[in-house]
């Protein structure tokens, strides 16, 4: 590593021209991440899952679909005449028959009114109206929408009377993507001005802060295009959701690292060592530690590859990708940097500063001294803390909030609320099961039996299916041509993307054998469709995803430490104090999101996402604040290193972690629930890691284990206390 930092030293004009050169080339050369989407939500679930097969199997068995994800919504109400229903009904019919040319890509439009008004099918009477449009395949999501537009003005919202609106998954994820747009440059200024005054408090200056402004924006506008490349050339689109993750956590994560060099460039400067002296020594210094740490980072995100979802395959690697930039940029363009200004970087302050003493015993932060005295006290009572806070985990609920997480005045979200007092909710995308057997068709009293005891399980609204066909002739909507099939309408009292239509939906599966042996259809296979069958798909998934994942995370951050610390047991109790702020930050946003403010779950892919994060940044930390007070102990006995390293270390992380959640906090300014509930996740997490578990926990086991955490090896013993050389 020194040999490298002599390298950084002596090519650093070299380098920082290489960078803004490599940075300038890419911005022009490369695809931004919309211009590389390839498809939709990174693949949300594979190809193979039994939703997708369910829906392509009703296609294939049925005259005509009945699963749409764009929706027209119109709602009066002080009650829609008949006339205006008819003439619903009518555009409707003008539409199937292709007499509407400027309209002409909509293939077919069903329209249902609650003119009869039973409950709780609907919940008011001639008041709303929905049409489902059905479209080609050849036309994307950006065309399903316009053309849905185009048919709202000019036909349903024609009389300007009452409500007219977009709504369903399609327009959602639209939205969604608007709003994530729209934002990102919100996020990117809020972020800058919060690091440009942190760091320039920081340090007093108004040169270091532009340094690290500038560290940022090469790993930044250099790593989205990469990934956004890379992407594309593989097939994988990076969701829309990873640009804004990244933007803060290379701006928190860059930010630490400029600290933790700036700080100890600064204090040889004092010492009177020339800028590139100081630099040299500085980066040999801390390089093995920031590459440690930001490996760390990098294995933990990349064992989110290990993901059958889409999302997270994209989301991890795409953040791993991110991560290996900026931790290049942070080891070779700041110490080239600080190369190439010297002194100036700290202006217009001087570069004195305060020391701690050689004894160590001045002035040593109250929370590490009771750590490393009341060892057990502190280890007992924080530890009680967190899992007090952690219960809130055995009540986390997981949904797909794709609508209701817009911000209230999206028309997608307006939309859903109006149709959802006219009908009940699940009206918006029903769930369609597909039964088959041998001549099903022919059975039509055991048909209507099985749609009977599907409207009597708790959370359907009502079925509509063979028992509301009132002729004996198979037209293809409840009934297959081919006489082995048939199909269940069954829209949910709940959002059907929610966690209760997903809690329904998993009941009526568990006990569809028996219905179908108590209705006579014993030997029939059933499957289900749509979007509460998909988002049940994706929760488990996202579960089973993250029984998959959080060993390998956990395997990956303990074979980093263990290897940085050349010990087994000190990266166990490290680790496990990680995951113990983990599942206190996880409990606290349940009771904050679910409970509080009344959401009832948390967005799916959060607690996954967080976790990842919050366990590599915690390890992030451990690195420093551990090989801190380890390089102390060559020095001293351990329990007076942890003192003095603990109190040398943790003002750099508590400035860091301040910074780290601050950013991700700034994610709440996209208005979409899972961004808030990840900017209160992360934001928690990080300031309970850096004021509760680096400052008390952490410090409080060191002294508890002792020299024993450096096993299998014996830790040296101490030599004389030489003077202050940090």
């Amino acid at each position: 590593m020194k040999g490298l930092a002599r390298l950084v030293t002596r090519l650093r004009y070299l380098i920082v021209a290489f960078w803004i050169a490599l940075t300038a080339t890419l911005t022009f050369a490369l695809p931004t991440v919309q211009e590389a989407q390839v498809g939709a939500l990174g693949d949300l679930i594979p190809n193979d899952a039994a939703a997708v097969q369910a829906e392509v199997r009703a296609f294939e068995l049925f005259a005509f679909p009945l699963l749409s994800r764009t929706l027209v919504v119109k709602r009066d109400p002080d009650g829609l005449p008949a006339p205006s229903q008819a003439r619903i009904v009518g555009d409707a019919l003008a539409v199937n028959r292709a007499q509407y040319e400027d309209v002409s890509g909509i293939a077919g439009i069903l329209p249902i009114t609650n003119a009869l008004g039973r409950p709780p099918f609907s919940r008011e009477r001639s008041t709303t109206a929905i049409d489902y449009l059905f479209f080609p395949a050849d036309i994307g999501s950006v065309g399903r929408v316009g053309l849905a537009g185009r048919y709202r003005d000019r036909y349903v919202g024609a009389d300007g009377a009452g409500f007219t609106g977009i709504t369903g998954a399609l327009p959602a994820r639209a939205a969604q993507a608007q709003q994530i747009e729209d934002a990102l440059p919100l996020v990117e200024l809020a972020t800058v001005l919060l690091v440009f005054l942190a760091v320039g408090l920081h340090f007093r200056s108004l040169v270091a802060p532009l340094v690290n402004l500038a560290a940022v924006a090469v790993a930044y506008l250099v790593a989205i295009r990469a990934m956004a490349a890379i992407g594309k050339s593989i097939g994988v689109s990076v969701p829309s959701e990873v640009e804004p993750v990244i933007v803060v956590l290379l701006f928190g994560v860059l930010t630490d690292y400029t600290i933790f060099f700036l700080s100890r460039f600064r204090r040889r400067l004092a010492d009177g060592e020339s800028a590139r002296a100081a630099s040299e020594s500085t980066t040999g210094e801390l390089l093995p530690i920031i590459v440690t740490a930001g490996l760390t980072i990098v294995m933990a995100s990349a064992a989110l590859a290990a993901a059958r979802l889409g999302f997270l395959q994209a989301f991890g690697p795409g953040m791993a990708i991110a991560m290996l930039i900026g931790l290049a940029v942070a080891v070779t363009f700041v110490p080239a940097a600080m190369a190439v200004l010297g002194h100036r970087m700290f202006w217009p302050s001087r570069t004195a500063v305060t020391r701690v003493s050689d004894t160590g015993r001045e002035r040593l932060p109250l929370a590490i001294r009771l750590a490393v005295r009341r060892p057990v006290v502190v280890a007992a009572g924080v530890t009680v803390l967190l899992l007090a806070m952690g219960t809130g985990v055995l009540r986390l609920d997981l949904g797909n909030p794709l609508i209701r997480g817009l911000p209230e005045s999206a028309e997608a979200r307006v939309a859903y609320a109006q149709a959802s007092r006219g009908f009940a909710p699940g009206v918006l995308s029903p769930t369609v099961a597909v039964v088959e057997g041998r001549e099903l068709t022919s059975r039509r009293p055991a048909l209507a039996r099985l749609q009977r005891a599907l409207a009597r399980q708790p959370g359907v609204a009502t079925v509509v299916g063979p028992a509301d066909q009132p002729f004996d002739q198979t037209f293809g909507a409840a009934l297959s041509p081919t006489g082995d099939a048939a199909r269940y309408f069954v829209v949910l009292r709940s959002d059907p993307l929610g966690s209760a239509a997903i809690r329904a939906l998993r009941r009526i599966e568990a006990r569809m054998p028996t219905l179908l042996r108590g209705a006579g259809l014993g030997g029939a296979a059933v499957s289900f469709a749509g979007d509460t069958a998909l988002s049940e798909e994706i929760v488990g998934g996202t579960a089973r995803d993250s029984r998959r994942v959080m060993p390998l995370i956990a395997l990956a951050v303990f074979v980093v430490l263990a290897v940085f610390l050349r010990a087994l047991l000190a990266p166990l109790y490290l680790l496990a104090a990680s995951m113990l702020a983990l599942v206190a930050s996880l409990g606290a946003t349940v009771y904050v999101f679910q409970d509080l403010l009344g959401y009832g779950e948390l967005s799916y892919f959060v607690p996954v996402a967080g976790a990842v994060l919050l366990v590599a940044l915690g390890s992030d930390y451990n690195v420093f604040l551990v090989g801190r007070i380890w390089q102390e102990a060559r020095t001293r006995p351990l329990r007076e290193a942890i003192e003095v390293g603990g109190a040398r270390a943790t003002t750099a992380i508590s400035v860091a972690g301040v910074i780290l959640a601050a950013s991700f906090a700034l994610l709440a300014l996209v208005e979409l629930r899972p961004f808030r509930e990840l900017a209160f996740l992360m934001a928690f997490g990080l300031l309970l890691d850096a004021f509760l578990v680096r400052t008390l926990l952490v410090p409080a086991l060191m002294a508890l284990v002792g020299d024993r955490g450096a096993w299998p090896r014996r830790m040296p013993p101490p030599g004389r206390v030489g003077p202050y050389a940090a």
